[in-house]
């Protein structure tokens, strides 16, 4: 039966398939641009001889109060004009001053902010040079790095920079609780943004798909390689074990989201049946590789340490044999060898043991090859949100797993590069392509006229 979800969203595409980088948020642009700026600023050195004792951050940091106090004090006679005098063309008036706070390096600090009133005195008046320094847009970004980089919400307050005793007697919003939920929304929104992402511009030429195990939670991850060789993290569900169930359901919400599942692809597994039962499911032209280190793993574990070795080495040799015919009967006969003495080991060895060979069978170019032949690649970035979560000591739930995993996978992709030997991931497509037997070209039909049909 054929399988087609192409839409409108799916069609060709040419030029740039790389995600674009992220907008600027508009409320925090419009607040940037209101901002009024003097041109000097006048602060009073001798005022902040008691912060420069404690070291030039901390004089620094109170000087730059005192500027931000001086910019809110331009502003209000922007608006109100000069103090003392009357002006029938302002639009505002003063209205005295309250407390406020501003965010500084992952703390608040409380100071005094001037008050301002339409002319009218009916209704209250921003200041837009408040509203920026105010904005604790900088706290979540600042608990997110801070509980990543294995800080806990206790030491929290002891990783900020030192900005003095007096303004640290001011501060605010270094506590436990505070910490904890500006991290809870901050991997909220990373989990929200991974999940919704749109996948319709990417087109992808490989994909690796592996679970990463939280205190008994498994978070299955998908992982995609698009055209240009760039590393994409797709989606990622948590549940019991990886069972075809749930890798299908990731698999669909992809699809739902966009991503074209018409082309072949090559899926590199790490030989779980369910995994590639899903994709087979999904995907409307799968080309499955096994991976050749998890193939040698599983076989070593049903031999003694010495016999392990020896296996080892030839299947190794066999995966660097340039011609995938010769290696592949090698490693068959290699399983006739062990059959009598070790059974499983054999067994295991012949279990999808052409899939291992996929890549090699494609004639993609060594370099690139090396990539291709494992599920590395994944694996790292799975290894890196398990190291960002090592100082989780309880798991509350499947939930909270997701969010770790969600901001370990928000983390991994800052590091990612391009795959080595990408240059040859366009032959890769065409291999794939006469693999299969299909056109290059998709089919040419708008979401309209299927709905028609």
């Amino acid at each position: 039966m054929n399988k087609n979800y192409q839409t409108a969203s799916c069609k060709s595409r040419t030029g740039r398939t790389t995600p674009r980088k992220a907008k600027k948020d508009a409320a925090l642009a419009a607040r940037e641009a209101a901002l009024v700026l003097p041109e000097t600023v006048s602060v009073a050195v001798g005022e902040l001889a008691g912060e420069l004792e404690e070291g030039l951050l901390a004089f620094v940091v109170g000087a730059g109060l005192k500027v931000v106090q001086t910019m809110m004090e331009h502003e209000v006679e922007t608006l109100a004009g000069p103090k003392g005098r009357h002006d029938l063309d302002r639009v505002a008036v003063r209205h005295g001053s309250d407390d406020g706070l501003v965010t500084l390096g992952g703390r608040q600090v409380q100071i005094s902010r001037p008050r301002v009133r339409s002319a009218d005195r009916s209704s209250e008046v921003a200041l837009s040079t408040y509203e920026c320094f105010a904005s604790t847009e900088l706290l979540g970004r600042m608990a997110m790095e801070k509980m990543l980089a294995k800080i806990s919400t206790r030491r929290y307050g002891a990783g900020l920079e030192p900005v003095g005793a007096a303004v640290e007697a001011r501060s605010r919003g270094t506590s436990r609780s505070a910490v904890s939920r500006r991290f809870v929304a901050g991997t909220e929104t990373a989990l929200s943004e991974l999940m919704m992402a749109d996948l319709s511009a990417l087109d992808l030429v490989a994909l690796m798909v592996d679970g990463v195990n939280f205190a008994g939670h498994c978070c299955v991850v998908a992982v995609g390689i698009d055209i240009d060789g760039v590393k994409h993290p797709l989606g990622v569900v948590e549940g019991d074990t990886e069972n075809s169930t749930l890798v299908t359901g990731l698999l669909v919400d992809l699809r739902d989201r966009g991503l074209d599942v018409t082309r072949p692809i090559l899926c590199v597994l790490d030989g779980a049946k369910a995994l590639a039962a899903a994709v087979k499911v999904v995907f409307d032209h799968p080309v499955i590789a096994r991976c050749q280190l998890h193939k040698i793993r599983n076989v070593k574990r049903y031999l003694p340490d010495k016999v392990a070795r020896v296996v080892e080495r030839r299947m190794r040799a066999a995966y660097r044999n340039l011609d995938p015919l010769a290696g592949q009967g090698g490693l068959e006969a290699l399983a006739k060898e062990l059959e009598h003495a070790h059974p499983g080991a054999a067994a295991s060895l012949r279990e999808g043991l052409a899939e291992t060979f996929t890549v090699a069978r494609l004639r993609v170019a060594p370099t690139l090859a090396r990539t291709l032949r494992s599920t590395n690649a994944v694996e790292s970035m799975i290894e890196i949100c398990r190291d960002h979560a090592t100082n989780v000591k309880r798991w509350e739930s499947g939930t909270m797993a997701l969010r770790w995993c969600a901001a370990g996978l928000a983390e991994a992709k800052k590091q990612f590069r391009r795959v080595n030997g990408h240059m040859h991931l366009r032959a890769l497509r065409a291999a794939l392509n006469e693999h299969v037997g299909v056109a290059v070209t998709p089919p040419a039909y708008t979401a309209d006229q299927e709905v028609a049909a």
